[in-house]
């Protein structure tokens, strides 16, 4: 990473080439964006004056990509692709996303610059900035964005990672709201902060918890702006109704402070209604909760002999998970593979293992009293851990060490580290995902027929995954009141899980040898995850999807991300975007760009 700005030296004056540029950029059609190589592109004085204005917090971005596309030794491409598994190091490039890319969708690509933003101030002057000279934005944060709105080629990037400061506060007041509001417990978090960090700040250090991601290295802003679940969230509810107040910088480079009572539609806007369009968030203050003394970990996967057999395993889980699980205790998944396997991996909240183990003992009976259809191929496991542990890494390397992988970088800080198991999405090359949102209605006793036909028909195709933490029924009724006041798909609040269809590879990249994707082996799995997701549609036909987890090619995005608050949201990004200076993929308003956010479509 180029950590210096460097300019190479002006063949004319600085003030006749701004005067120039100046004249070409008010002639440039404002609906249209520029690229290097135009007229109208900001001129080497200009790029100048704006790394003067941030501090020289200003980077001409190099992707460490060009080494492989430069050099014939495949040991410094190998070791670049390795280092690709650590999200680390992914996240402290601005060059990198989490996510390679996506078959036929989009390919990480860097920016041409990127202002490391050091200050609210930085990111304002880089909007104005934008604004002025009509140049594609992208905002970068903890860059696990699976549509990959965090990059874009030919554009300026407004990089946040080290706006990542923690300060926990006992006595909380939203600015503007006078006595009105009680002081409560918060915890007010930078941009550029991923998880881990909160959760380390929050729990491990002061006892508390803040509801956020499952997954340690996603960004805390991007999660709170698309909605955001964690594991326990089937307690404590939806990220975003956790927002207390944010700092937002919106197009016209103002700073705002945004609450309950300061622009309190823009505020909704900020609690689902997705990252990239509406504002740079520079912090955001979440309430915090109290924590419980324990959570717990279960394991286990069984392996029915039989079509039927695994058949009749579905709906035997189907009504164990309705009569014992669905309730604020339990999150996380299980996941119904092709091979007839049942596999799950669930997490507790508040309860000891003997309480799990009893919640789960007739289950387990009766799977091991029918040793002619079934086997445990891995044992029921359970754990329980400190709840104030969970995140130190202290004590998970200790006691953990199997879960958790580390930053292996020479002098890296000792917590960097993140779930094993998400090790296999870091740097991953998407070939397909789908979500959709189960109404709860399913698990009625008349309906559980219905829907164990679509899981079975679904994993005849390929494997799917309930993600039952993901939506909101089961939660304590004042969650649920919490989640209306978001914009949020209103469809969250009677699911009971998400279910998930995916299929990825290893970081892949056009045009590096021995690492491009596998296009035969992508678009056959696109096709086979598509007809399973029919399948599981046929119990819930319509069912919208979860922004930050969805398909690239979601045909009624709007309707299906956010449902009855389209509209809504619609006039909010009006109101404070009326240029459309802010564009992700499928975000609100982006139906009035090209699909690159380059050019704007006529009306």
């Amino acid at each position: 990473m180029q950590n210096a700005f460097w300019l190479a030296p002006l063949s004319m004056g600085t003030s006749s080439i701004l005067n120039f540029t100046d004249k070409l950029v008010t002639a440039n059609p404002p609906f249209k964006r520029v690229r290097p190589g135009d007229s109208n592109w900001p001129s080497p004085a200009q790029w100048e004056q704006l790394s003067a204005s941030v501090n020289g917090n200003l980077i001409k971005v190099e992707s460490p990509l060009a080494a492989c596309r430069q050099t014939a030794e495949p040991e410094t491409c190998n070791e670049l692709f390795r280092e690709l598994k650590n999200p680390y190091y992914i996240g402290d490039s601005p060059a990198l996303t989490q996510t390679s890319g996506w078959l036929n969708a989009w390919q990480s690509e860097p920016s041409v610059y990127a202002v490391h933003a050091k200050s609210t101030a930085d990111i304002s002057m880089a909007i104005k900035f934008a604004k002025k000279y009509h140049l594609r934005l992208v905002v970068k944060g903890g860059g696990h964005s699976y549509q990959g709105t965090s990059n874009c080629k030919d554009s300026l990037m407004i990089w946040t990672r080290a706006l990542n400061t923690i300060e926990i506060k006992d006595d909380f007041v939203a600015e503007g709201s006078g006595q009105t509001s009680k002081p409560q417990h918060a915890v007010t978090v930078g941009a550029g902060a991923i998880w881990h960090q909160a959760y380390d700040a929050v729990t491990t250090n002061a006892g508390r918890y803040v509801q956020g991601g499952g997954c340690m290295t996603v960004g805390v802003s991007g999660l709170i702006l698309g909605g955001g679940f964690g594991s326990f969230s089937k307690n404590y509810g939806l990220a975003a109704a956790a927002l207390l107040e944010a700092e937002i910088v919106t197009a016209d480079g103002d700073i705002k402070i945004v609450n309950a009572i300061k622009y309190p539609d823009l505020f909704w806007a900020l609690k689902g209604g997705g990252g990239g369009s509406f504002g740079v968030v520079t912090k955001l203050t979440l309430k915090t909760r109290e924590l419980p003394k324990n959570f717990g970990v279960l394991f286990g996967k069984i392996k029915a002999n039989s079509d039927s057999a695994f058949k009749k395993l579905i709906k035997t889980f189907i009504v164990f998970y309705k009569e014992q699980l669905f309730n604020p205790h339990w999150g996380e998944q299980a996941r119904f593979r092709s091979d007839n396997s049942l596999e799950f991996t669930m997490l507790s909240h508040g309860m000891t293992k003997a309480e799990m183990q009893s919640v789960w003992q007739s289950f387990e009976d009766q799977i091991k009293s029918d040793t002619e259809n079934y086997s445990f191929e891995n044992p029921l496991t359970i754990a329980e851990l400190p709840a104030r542990q969970l995140w130190n890494a202290a004590f998970l390397k200790k006691y953990a060490a199997s879960l958790v992988g580390s930053d292996d970088r020479p002098n890296a800080p000792e917590g960097n580290i993140f779930w094993a198991d998400n090790k296999g999405e870091c740097g991953q090359y998407l070939y397909a995902y789908h979500s959709a949102w189960l109404p709860e209605t399913l698990l009625e006793k008349p309906n559980q027929v219905n829907l164990t036909e679509s899981i079975f028909s679904a994993t005849r195709f390929w494997e799917c995954s309930l993600h039952f933490n993901k939506g909101l029924a089961g939660s304590p009724p004042e969650e649920i009141e919490a989640a209306q006041n978001t914009a949020t798909n209103p469809e969250v609040l009677k699911a009971f899980a998400l279910v998930i269809i995916a299929a990825s590879d290893q970081p892949a990249f056009k045009g590096i040898a021995d690492h491009e994707p596998d296009i035969k082996e992508g678009t056959d799995a696109s096709e086979k995850i598509e007809r399973a997701m029919e399948e599981m549609l046929k119990a819930a036909p319509g069912a919208g999807s979860y922004l930050n987890e969805s398909n690239f090619f979601e045909k009624n995005w709007q309707k299906s991300f956010w449902g009855s608050n389209y509209s809504r949201l619609a006039g909010i990004k009006k109101k404070y975007d009326p240029e459309g200076l802010f564009f992700v993929h499928h975000g609100v308003g982006s139906e009035a760009w090209s699909s690159d956010g380059f050019e704007k479509i006529p009306v």
